[in-house]
């Protein structure tokens, strides 16, 4: 009964902790930081950039899926509770095609829209995959979203967001469409790793006994930092 306590104390003292970094980290960036995370060291690069330059621009999406929090939390959310490398394959593949088509598309037409509104949609894609994975659509409406349409609708969101970024930069017609090319390969290369890295400690947790009974406070958490993205993006669009 003791140890039952003190395994549950702990549980709560550690997802506790997890919220707070968390919700710290996120508070610590600039507003303008969470309109599509682009640095602005690659911004700059991006503008004086010319001609034909795959392998920087492969970086650049690389680094972009790496280090964007807000895809992989969405990521995170997806491959919750998906088992099989078959199911992850299909979910991951159906992102990966909803980002690569808004993102060339937006960019190569010109066609953009305000980016903290785009940001805040993608905020809400996490604070929707936590619910789903809650169960909650069912509870509450009785009825389940189809969770392969709405991982490829909210990929386009994602893409959408990047291609607005894209277009304030200003990248030059010259070697456009190759560049935007080894973008993309960049950015599925990016999320192949994070995946992987994902899948790794997701595996390890789910062999613990701790992974069922923590999953309701993993994806609450979840929730609450696309709750957070979608109020810093709120905030951007009424100071801007």
């Amino acid at each position: 009964m003791t140890s039952s306590w003190l395994n549950r104390s702990h549980a709560v003292r550690t997802w506790s902790c997890v919220t707070l970094v968390a919700i710290a980290l996120l508070m610590l960036g600039s507003v303008e930081a969470f309109a599509h995370n682009v640095a602005e060291g690659d911004k700059g690069y991006i503008q004086e950039s010319s001609g034909v330059l795959f392998f920087p621009f492969v970086y650049l999406g690389a680094k972009h899926m790496v280090t964007g929090y807000d895809h992989l939390l969405f990521l995170f959310g997806v491959i919750f509770f998906l088992y099989r490398m078959k199911d992850i394959g299909i979910y991951v593949t159906l992102f990966a095609i909803g980002h690569s088509t808004t993102m060339l598309f937006g960019v190569l037409t010109g066609i953009s829209a305000n980016a903290y509104i785009i940001d805040a949609i993608i905020g809400l894609s996490v604070v929707y995959k936590a619910l789903d994975n809650l169960g909650a659509f069912q509870r509450w409406f009785g009825v389940q979203p189809n969770t392969k349409v709405a991982t490829l609708l909210f990929g386009f969101f994602h893409g959408f967001g990047l291609a607005t970024k894209i277009i304030e930069f200003q990248i030059a017609p010259d070697g456009l469409i190759p560049n935007l090319i080894a973008f993309n390969i960049g950015v599925e290369i990016g999320q192949l790793l994070a995946l992987g890295a994902i899948l790794i400690v997701m595996g390890f947790w789910r062999r613990t006994s701790s992974f069922m009974r923590h999953a309701f406070a993993a994806n609450t958490i979840l929730m609450a930092a696309g709750f957070v993205l979608v109020g810093y993006q709120l905030v951007g669009l009424a100071v801007t």
